[in-house]
């Protein structure tokens, strides 16, 4: 089901295990522990990218493709965690980024919210679930989750929302997103999308402007799921009908 990224350029696990594996253990970790010069991957001006093993893998038979900006440093740290103490346990390097995903992926409050959403336009009735948060449990089976940049990515030392600079125009983000959607989209081509927010929104139309993607599979409209984001369910509200006729249309 869930396979190694194989097909891109980007940093892997292999390439950041013996760093990891000498970090202290600790019940959590702070950003001076993990935005070190040994995580750093790449930066330019005050954009810096830190590596996290939980979105280089992919489950290829997933029906339902949620996509973020960047993983937050939350995400970072679940991910970094769980990581640290696979490699303790003497645990396969092929298995670690799987473990990691379900860890680290749209962790603790968004989980709550994009289930609440997503239940409330009727998602789960459609793949037998008595809830969405299911996907994130035992029916992950279902779902495969990435991020537009794969790793944690921090503006002035600040998680990166997507504005400021706004990524589609901005090279330097553009291009590691690139390569990472790129192969993902190849293979997941049949998913039902589900964008976080208007920044993922927006990649999502290019692609669909592009032809690599159908507006009818793409679940455009959706709120991001932050709890920063206090409108969410009054904007989803405004475009909860459109969504349910999407949903309805790509299942039936």
């Amino acid at each position: 089901m869930y396979t190694r990224n194989m097909m891109t350029k980007l940093p892997t696990l292999k390439d950041y295990y013996d760093t990891i594996k000498k970090l202290p253990l600790k019940k959590k970790y702070t950003k001076e522990d993990l935005l070190t010069p040994d995580l750093f991957i790449d930066g330019e001006g005050n954009i810096e990218l830190y590596y996290a093993a939980h979105n280089e893998c992919i489950n290829k038979e997933a029906k339902i493709f949620m996509i973020g900006i960047t993983p937050g440093f939350a995400q970072m740290e679940r991910s970094i965690h769980m990581c640290r103490q696979a490699i303790e346990e003497g645990l396969d390097l092929a298995q670690i980024p799987y473990m990691c995903k379900k860890e680290g992926r749209f962790s603790g409050v968004l989980r709550k919210n994009i289930a609440q959403m997503l239940d409330e336009l009727g998602l789960n009735q459609y793949l037998n679930l008595v809830s969405t948060k299911a996907l994130f449990e035992e029916a992950d089976d279902l779902l495969h989750t990435t991020s537009l940049i794969p790793f944690p990515t921090f503006v002035k030392g600040k998680n990166y929302t997507g504005h400021s600079p706004e990524l589609i125009k901005n090279k330097f983000l553009m291009s590691y997103m690139e390569t990472n959607m790129k192969w993902q989209i190849e293979i997941l081509k049949d998913a039902l999308y589900i964008p976080m927010g208007k920044c993922v929104e927006e990649i999502l139309k290019m692609y669909i402007e592009q032809g690599k993607l159908k507006e009818s599979q793409c679940l455009l409209g959706f709120p991001h799921p932050s709890g920063a984001n206090v409108n969410r369910m009054k904007q989803l509200e405004e475009e909860k009908e459109q969504m349910m006729i999407k949903i309805r249309a790509f299942y039936l």
